[in-house]
């Protein structure tokens, strides 16, 4: 007999669930990037670039 699924351990750390979830900003990767697959983000004097893969992931890295 199959057992339940394990619950997903990633996203149980990153929200407690007693917790109320804040109001988060949401924005679409598609008005970052532009149409395009790369844009430089400024964060405190630091580049980063957020890129798109060509399997539709985003990746960010400075």
């Amino acid at each position: 007999m199959p057992s339940a699924a394990a619950p997903d351990r990633h996203h149980a750390a990153q929200l407690p669930s007693r917790l109320p979830l804040p109001s988060i900003p949401r924005i679409a990767s598609q008005a970052l990037l532009e149409g395009g697959n790369l844009v430089m983000i400024e964060h405190a004097g630091v580049s980063y670039f957020l890129r798109m893969t060509r399997n539709n992931k985003l990746i960010l890295t400075k």
